[in-house]
């Protein structure tokens, strides 16, 4: 979080975090596809050769006002290859809040896991408390063929206790589900710290 006083807005940082071709840059895609010109940023994204995000997506999103302050969100992706774990932890300091996007195919359970163990640790190591931390939890990808139910995807991936939704990122649905419930819980966490 960021207070820019003579401006009156307040930054606030929202990370997409999970494993490559999870759907995190798809996300942010629809998100700025269908969000309207005065409200949105541009849409900055850095990819490979592979059409694959090699450090971020970058979206800001700009909604009502908290204690008369006009709220910025800026919205990231990290990239998901588990070689570019320094990038994601770069990424991650500072942030405000987290979205989990875990991939529901059949699997892909095993990167699922080592995505959310890294990002448990790399919040831990900068100073947050993963306890009370807002992170939301997406299960994308539920409209392909063989995808875990939602429950073994809760159990294996010890969620039980965040929110959760079912999305298509790439049809859209649960996208603003997920990202109304990220911002809700980080705007909740700034009005309990101001």
């Amino acid at each position: 979080m960021f207070i820019n006083w003579a401006l009156g807005e307040l930054n606030l940082k929202i990370v997409y975090y999970g494993a490559a071709l999870s759907g995190k840059t798809t996300n942010l895609q629809y998100i700025h596809a269908r969000t309207p010109a005065n409200l949105r940023g541009r849409l900055i994204s850095l990819k490979t050769q592979q059409d694959r995000t090699l450090l971020f997506d970058f979206l800001q999103l700009e909604m009502g006002k908290v204690n008369n302050l006009k709220p910025k969100f800026k919205l990231y992706t990290v990239p998901g290859q588990v070689y570019y774990a320094a990038s994601r932890r770069l990424i991650l300091q500072g942030t405000d809040g987290v979205v989990f996007v875990a991939d529901s195919q059949a699997g892909r359970m095993a990167e699922n896991q080592e995505s959310w163990y890294t990002m448990e640790q790399h919040l831990i190591e900068l100073g947050h408390d993963i306890s009370t931390f807002p992170i939301i939890v997406q299960f994308n990808k539920r409209d392909l063929p063989h995808v875990i139910s939602a429950t073994e995807l809760r159990n294996q991936l010890g969620v039980q206790q965040r929110p959760c939704f079912e999305a298509s990122a790439l049809r859209g649905n649960g996208v603003f589900d997920t990202l109304k419930a990220i911002m809700n819980a980080v705007v909740m966490q700034v009005r309990r710290s101001l």
